[in-house]
């Protein structure tokens, strides 16, 4: 039926569909028959032999006379034995062990069926011609259709000189072997193995269906000179991602179209496709490993959960939303304030969790009654506050809007969760939260303070996740860069200094799913992120992996720091304690303050909100300090 569908979605077109199922079928038939006869022809051959080498050429007049009258007995038992063995339903052109068995299985039956004929009918011959027409039998059949798949992978190796793709494998481990066999068993891949490279000096001068093993990386330039290569993979989805950039920055240096096998965590249960092969991005180099989650504690306090997500819509919010439906929460209330994310969304959950349960809500954080009208009549459980503004320049110029979403919708959220009794609230903030140059950064401090703050009363356990940059969301760097240079450049960067720390988005998501399993209250959760990026190093390397020489191709332009922007981010605050929790990659910090006081202070920023732009951005600074730098405080951490 797979190859019915798959022919269909090949050929069919239009009012053609019908016409494409019947030649189908009439290839099949055709193919059946054809075997069919042959294998008569097999067991008649291998029949006479067997009495021609037992009796070493001379055959008894006796025997000829009864092997002629057991001929179409024997020839109708042994058929009869391969159509039970499903010899005739198989692609012997993809024939492997497996089939190999089963024809020794369906030879080994067929005689041993003869044998009782034979007996049963009174007919003698000689114990040895059973066995050695066994043998004969097994061989014949064995190397007629192992025939079939030599010639289609000469055929195929006949057309691939033609207009087909020569491919490097980067990986002679199981994920290399499954991306081989697929290539060799699927010729309108249009995809030509010529080599595999592997740092295994054991496994040198070995084959891989049929495909050498030429080497280890120091091999790739040569290799792919010498096999005239067009596409390099690297198939090693359980190699560190440092070693991934070690090998990328060879295989770049050959001009060759890179590809990857993605990560064992980005792959449906751990398993290899071919279809899953896409070109080598960004994420792939950072050179750290993702932050595996415990999963047990996570769908303890996820499933059957009611479960609100603000900024649904977004880069982190969506993504959320994804990891979230894995563990099958009741309900998942979609909060955003972009009707045409939330539409995306939908579509999204429709195709990939058809059976998750949702309720799409249009809506502002600053909307404190709309807030308050959800919480109230869903009761949620958990609550994941992604919706904020995140541009430092924009925020710059628009400080009031920072503060209002930022800072009071915050508030918003988290008053409402703590009135309706919701179990667990989790804020994503920001490294630019720690020591802030900017309004972004410090209303999302604010942001921090006001769970900490709110955490000293009620049930709820209000934490916040501090983390760095996010690959490829919205609005990044990284998707600047690909515009730049689809552009033909140049490409800016604003310093040749400047660093940034990044994660990629769902690195971002498991840390925040962890966060909330760990949360007790009043935590800031911080991921170890390695070491920072350079960013003049990130475009460099996204030109590379475009197949373009940095400078000479692409050009790179340098063009300062905008308002609000700092040379290097910062994790934490240089008075905080830090140590790791039971996760290895995962900090803990507390603080403590007078909530009273803060709720004050909010109260009087909340007045002043008509103030001139430069007064605002100087209020939200001493505000941010007055309750955290100037603090005798003391981290304490689980």
């Amino acid at each position: 039926m797979e190859k019915i569908i798959t022919y269909l979605i090949l050929q069919g077109r239009d009012g053609g569909v019908m016409l494409s199922l019947t030649a189908f079928k009439r290839q099949h038939l055709t193919h059946k028959f054809l075997l069919f006869l042959i294998d008569i022809l097999i067991i008649n051959i291998a029949c006479l032999f067997s009495f021609y080498i037992r009796f070493d050429g001379e055959i008894p007049a006796l025997y000829t006379i009864r092997f002629l009258q057991s001929r179409p007995a024997l020839t109708v038992i042994n058929i009869i034995t391969f159509m039970i063995f499903n010899l005739y339903n198989r692609i012997w052109r993809f024939a492997s062990i497996g089939e190999l068995l089963s024809i020794i299985s369906a030879t080994t039956v067929g005689t041993m069926a003869v044998l009782l004929y034979t007996f049963m009918m009174n007919i003698t011959f000689p114990r040895s011609v059973y066995i050695i027409y066994w043998l004969l039998l097994t061989g014949f059949i064995g190397v007629f259709r192992l025939a079939l798949r030599v010639l289609r992978d000469f055929a195929g190796s006949i057309r691939n000189k033609n207009g087909k793709k020569r491919v490097l494998i980067i990986g002679a481990g199981h994920a290399g072997s499954l991306v081989i066999r697929e290539f060799k068993q699927n010729p309108d891949l249009e995809m030509v193995p010529v080599g595999v490279i592997d740092d295994d000096r054991s496994k040198h001068g070995l084959s891989i269906y049929g495909v050498r093993i030429l080497g280890g990386r120091e091999k790739i330039p040569d290799v792919v000179d010498a096999k005239k290569v067009d596409e390099i993979i690297i198939a090693m989805p359980s190699v560190d991602r440092r070693e991934v950039k070690k090998i990328a920055d060879i295989c770049s240096a050959t001009k060759c179209k890179v590809k990857i096998v993605p990560g064992i965590y980005e792959l449906l249960n751990g398993k290899v496709d071919v279809k899953k092969i896409r070109d080598i991005k960004i994420e792939d180099l950072l050179g750290r490993e993702p932050v595996r989650i415990n999963m047990e504690a996570a769908a303890k306090y996820l499933k059957d959960k009611v479960v609100m997500v603000t900024g649904a819509g977004g880069s982190i919010g969506s993504e959320l939303v994804r990891q979230v439906s894995r563990f099958e929460p009741r309900l998942l209330l979609l909060f955003d304030i972009s009707e045409n994310n939330i539409f995306d969304l939908e579509h999204q959950l429709k195709t990939y969790f058809p059976k998750q349960m949702y309720i799409p809500i249009i809506g502002s954080i600053r909307d404190s009654s709309k807030v308050e009208a959800v919480m109230e009549k869903y009761r949620p459980n958990v609550v994941f506050h992604a919706a904020a503004h995140k541009h430092v320049p924009l925020m710059e110029q628009n400080p009031v809007e920072a503060i209002k979403n930022n800072v009071f919708g915050t508030l918003n959220v988290a008053e409402a969760a703590q009135k309706y009794k919701v179990e667990r609230f989790i804020l994503i903030s920001t490294d630019k939260a720690v020591n802030p140059q900017n309004v972004m950064g410090a209303s999302k401090r604010v942001a921090e303070i006001i769970i900490q703050m709110m955490a000293k009363s009620g049930d709820t356990r209000f934490a916040a996740v501090r983390f760095g940059n996010v690959l490829g969301s919205a609005g990044s760097v990284i998707p600047l860069f690909k515009k730049q240079i689809e552009a033909g450049g140049p490409v800016t960067v604003t310093h040749p200094e400047v660093t940034r720390y990044f994660m990629t988005i769902p690195e971002a998501v498991q840390l925040v799913i962890q966060a909330g399993a760990m949360a007790e209250g009043g935590e800031i959760f911080v991921l170890d992120m390695g070491e920072p990026v350079k960013i003049l190093d990130l475009a460099t390397e996204m030109i590379k992996l475009s197949g373009f020489e940095p400078g000479k191709d692409i050009k790179i332009e340098f063009i300062g720091l905008r308002s609000g922007e700092k040379l290097h981010e910062e994790l934490f605050y240089d008075k905080e304690d830090i140590t790791r929790t039971e996760f290895e990659k995962i900090y803990l910090a507390k603080t403590s303050s007078s909530f009273l006081e803060f709720k004050k202070e909010l109260e009087s920023l909340k007045n002043i909100f008509l103030s001139s732009e430069p007064e605002m951005k100087k209020l939200i600074s001493g505000f941010e300090e007055k309750f955290f730098m100037n603090e005798n405080k003391k981290v304490t951490l689980l």
